[in-house]
């Protein structure tokens, strides 16, 4: 099943090019579900209905909905929240405030993505357009299921022995509320079928992120970033969407004569920058892109003769490679900076740094007793070489 996420910095046109896709799509023939993840909804605005937490069909074909956190974090972290409330309580927080602890940073991005794998797995859609929430939102919502799985792995097994010896003994000597084996049992199921499942879900073939922009420097310096740190993760982008471009006609009128050259321009820029990923040209339109006609000939322009669920462009994943006597990780980094990387080797991991996100690689077994020789961008990848020298004979 085809899943493409469309993303960007926030007033770009996320919602109208998501639903746009979606809607030529289902006129193409795909059953298709176009979901929004982001907080502020606008996407029944978009489509004209009224949208709920569960899907509806809006047009032959086409289903929407507008998932709502509050619902799928009762759904997925329904006891764990009530245990973290019961702890807050019994420290005198108050119980408002206690409610909202709870509310772990993070928690509403996994359990958005937790119901767009529920709609993949019992949907029967060919496809699912996800209208993400602005950029960072996004980033979270891709690293999340990976970072927070390396924490549960190492924490649950220490909290289910703690749990299982020490629990019965603790509640006779102290009055502190205390985790129920459902609290496990939880968590358990988050980390071993949910996570896995996102995770495995992203970096799928089948998944792309498309990054929506405007003829904007500000705006595309912002993708070039969330681009980075999307490769860091292996969630890959097929595509970028420059929205909002004057047509040529405007250049006639003497206040939009010099934005025509000045777009012009950007849309190069955007092109190199984000080389080999095809961009997509979004014209500005007369009137405001809303209701199902006006956004089926909007996703006809976008993508002319394109299908607009293909996937356009593959992207490069992290690999291992024996380079003579050394080993190398190759971690595609397109668009980053040098001076904005920090890469070390803890244990049997790589670890990349960068001004946002940091990601730990776990390495192949023949890679782990090797040091860390070098680490260098080349055409837009990190090459790490490692060596069995010592680290006082690396090679510079």
């Amino acid at each position: 099943m085809r899943l493409v996420l469309y993303t960007g910095k926030g007033g770009v046109g996320k919602t109208t090019t998501a639903a746009a896709a979606a809607v030529c799509a289902a006129e193409r023939g795909r059953r298709t579900l176009v979901a929004s993840a982001d907080a502020a909804h606008s996407l029944g605005d978009v489509l004209e209905r009224r949208l709920g937490p569960e899907p509806v069909e809006v047009a032959p074909g086409l289903d929407a909905v507008e998932i709502d956190a509050r619902v799928e974090t009762a759904r997925h972290w329904g006891r764990i929240r009530e245990y973290l409330v019961s702890m807050l309580l019994h420290q005198g927080v108050e119980e408002v405030v206690a409610e909202e602890l709870a509310q772990l940073p993070g928690v509403e991005e996994l359990t958005a993505l937790l119901a767009v794998e529920r709609h993949a797995r019992e949907g029967g859609y060919d496809g699912i357009v996800l209208d993400c929430a602005p950029s960072d939102s996004t980033l979270r919502l891709t690293s999340l299921p990976e970072v927070a799985r390396g924490m549960l792995r190492v924490a649950l097994p220490l909290l289910r022995s703690i749990s299982g010896i020490a629990v019965p003994v603790a509640r006779r000597l102290v009055d502190v509320p205390l985790p129920e084996a459902g609290v496990f049992a939880d968590a358990e199921r988050l980390l071993y079928r949910n996570l896995a499942a996102l995770r495995r879900r992203l970096v799928a073939a089948s998944t792309s992120v498309r990054i929506v922009v405007t003829p904007e420097r500000m705006v595309i310096d912002e993708a070039r970033r969330t681009h980075t740190e999307l490769a860091l993760f292996e969630v890959p982008c097929d595509a970028v969407v420059m929205n909002r471009l004057l047509p040529r006609e405007a250049g006639s009128e003497r206040f939009f004569r010099d934005w025509i050259p000045l777009q012009d321009e950007r849309r190069r820029e955007a092109a190199a920058l984000f080389a080999p990923l095809p961009v997509l040209d979004a014209p500005l339109q007369e009137d405001e892109v809303v209701g199902l006609s006006r956004l089926a000939a909007h996703g006809r322009r976008l993508f002319d003769s394109l299908e607009p669920d293909a996937v356009l462009c593959r992207s490069p994943r992290v690999r291992f490679a024996r380079d003579g006597a050394d080993y190398l990780a190759v971690v595609p980094l397109p668009g980053a900076a040098s001076d904005a990387l920090d890469v070390t080797k803890v244990d049997d991991e790589l670890v990349v740094t960068t001004p946002a996100r940091r990601r730990a690689l776990k390495l192949p077994r023949p890679m782990v007793p090797l040091h860390l020789a070098t680490a260098r961008l080349d055409a837009g990848s990190l090459l790490a070489r490692f060596t069995r020298a010592s680290p006082g004979e690396v090679r510079g």
